[in-house]
């Protein structure tokens, strides 16, 4: 094999990076957009195995495997990252420049690991890889939304760290394989990936801190961390029975909240967690079909929800302003960005011939196979409530719902043209012979026809409803309006009341520190004062004795010595 093969994939996006501020104006566009093509063609170069094996200690690191599992999420994040540089060819800021360059590189070293530990070194350099694209509004609010950011991702890195030493200390292994709980070790590494998965009750670092991103950091952001967890999942939890519900709590919850935030891109972070829960809970399934169908909603969703960010990063970056009470009529002047987002909106909410549709009902088709009955129909559940928030909610009130007399200029055209690709794609891996050809991309073999008519019908007869119950509580004024408010979620718990409890924690730690340093402090005085009457120039030692009491003290204290020596 070449010295490329032995190369770690997402090392030419670090390396690449890096050097970024060393060039100006067109070299650093093309070099921006040469990054991730080159890297797609290193992954592409790759034979699957384990390529690489590093003694170290008594362990055995292998940073590089390559299997199906992997490469389908590999592939996905390269299209993304490429689609992700045309987005944001305008910005000339060489930290969001980096940052999106390194943080997807490190992603993608994460995702080939074949060892905990080289995981752990990646899952730590995305962390503060990403955490540069929310400091890089360069405003209070994306600053302190950062550091509770970056609180939560270390802290999930030291969970993992932990769970990897204690499996380590059991088993005497640090492969990353199928894992399992029934461990303490184990069990942390689930709550570690569970972080990043957003897992109810630990979710809300995602709607504090994507929204507070510029325009296009809130678009890496959404691709890369909840998709490598998803994976994770898929590669050392499968089939692990928790997972079900948990995912399907995700799918279901998110939904409430998202009816009534007025954040349009806030609303999309509530999208995310809902569409990552249907991923995890195929995960807990845990067949080779729940598997394939997590990899392909994770594409998908890659896809269709990126281009949502997209067309929402075009409104905010056009008009200033991204509140859905502040927005409507946008269609008049941004016919592209509107017909966008309509695709990426139908595109989420499972629409027949689109790519949502082909790779959600591989999930739904496992869960219900597996019989698991309660968690089938959350799912259902939750895919009727996506179209409410995402599906009619985002593009009706950017662009239709009233007219805010905002006339602004159509997106730029390289937006256009990521936005563009990002829909075709939609359309194209949703198609029937699309579909096919993408089924043969996923980790195992796939049985599954999604184009039968009980599945489009079924579909239909889903959104259709769906449809008539906004559209009936839209004309009976029980629709949530939009409103200039703040939503109040579990966050709420450490923002505000872990934030007083530290601070009281604060201030008594403050007031023992003060009382100790007094306590030292006088003690330390004491104690020179003491030196100083002994040693000091009026001290005993510093008086003059006369050279017989000296000779005699001498004679005592060798005699006293002779004594002791021959008794």
């Amino acid at each position: 094999m070449s010295f490329l093969h032995y190369l770690p994939p997402g090392s030419i996006l670090i390396l690449g990076g890096l050097i970024i501020p060393l060039l100006k104006g067109r070299a650093k566009q093309a070099l921006m957009l040469a990054l991730p093509v080159a890297s797609f063609a290193h992954l592409l170069a790759l034979p699957e195995g384990k390529l690489l094996e590093i003694a170290f200690f008594d362990m055995t690191l292998n940073p590089i495997r390559v299997d199906g599992l992997s490469l389908t999420f590999g592939y996905v994040f390269h299209i993304a990252a490429i689609l992700g540089v045309i987005f944001a060819l305008h910005v000339k800021d060489d930290m969001q420049l980096m940052a999106s360059m390194i943080y997807p590189g490190s992603t993608l070293g994460a995702l080939f690991a074949g060892d905990l530990a080289t995981l752990f070194v990646y899952w730590e350099m995305m962390a503060i890889g990403s955490v540069f694209l929310i400091w890089a509004k360069r405003t209070n609010r994306a600053y302190r939304a950062g550091m509770r950011y970056l609180t939560i991702q270390v802290g999930s890195g030291v969970l993992l760290l932990a769970g990897i030493l204690l499996h380590y200390a059991e088993t005497g292994s640090i492969e990353f394989t199928l894992l399992g709980t029934g461990s303490l070790g184990r069990n942390l590494i689930l709550l570690a990936i569970g972080i990043k998965s957003a897992f109810p009750l630990l979710n809300n670092w995602l709607q504090d801190t994507y929204p507070e991103s510029t325009v296009t950091g809130t678009l890496f952001l959404s691709i890369f961390t909840t998709k490598l967890a998803v994976y994770a999942l898929c590669r050392g939890f499968a089939g692990t029975e928790i997972l079900i519900p948990i995912g399907a709590i995700m799918t279901a919850t998110p939904i409430f909240f998202a009816v009534i935030e007025n954040d349009l891109r806030r609303v999309l972070t509530y999208s995310l967690n809902n569409q990552v829960g249907f991923m995890v809970c195929a995960a807990g399934v845990g067949t080779q079909m729940a598997i394939n169908g997590a990899a392909a909603y994770a594409f998908c969703n890659i896809i269709f929800e990126g281009l949502l960010f997209m067309t929402m990063g075009a409104v905010l970056y056009r008009t200033g302003t991204i509140k859905g009470s502040e927005l409507g009529g946008l269609y008049r002047t941004m016919p592209w960005t509107t017909t966008f987002c309509i695709i990426g909106a139908a595109s989420i909410s499972g629409f027949p011939f689109l790519n949502g549709f082909i790779s959600k009902s591989l999930i739904l088709e496992a869960t219900a196979g597996e019989h698991h009955t309660i968690a089938f129909f959350v799912l259902l559940f939750a895919s009727a409530g996506v179209f409410h928030h995402s599906g009619i909610k985002i593009p009706y009130f950017a662009f239709f719902a009233h007219d805010s007399g905002m006339r602004p200029k159509e997106a730029p055209r390289h937006m256009l043209v990521a936005m563009g690709i990002s829909a075709a794609l939609c359309i194209a891996i949703g198609s029937p012979w699309g579909a096919q050809y993408f089924y043969e991309f996923l980790p195992y073999p796939v049985n599954y026809e999604a184009y039968t008519t009980g599945h489009v019908v079924a579909y239909y007869q889903l959104i259709f409803f769906s449809a008539l119950a906004f559209t009936a509580l839209q004309l009976l004024g029980l629709y949530p309006p939009e409103l200039k408010s703040v939503n109040l979620d579990t966050d709420w718990f450490y923002r505000r009341v872990g934030k007083n409890i530290a601070l009281g924690i604060g201030r008594v730690i403050g007031i023992v520190q003060r009382w100790l340093a007094g306590f030292s402090v006088r003690r330390v005085y004491n104690a020179i004062d003491g030196v100083q009457r002994v040693y000091g120039p009026d001290g005993v030692f510093a008086r003059t004795w006369p050279t017989g009491v000296t000779v005699f003290w001498v004679t005592v204290i060798f005699a006293v010595f002779l004594a002791a020596y021959y008794s």
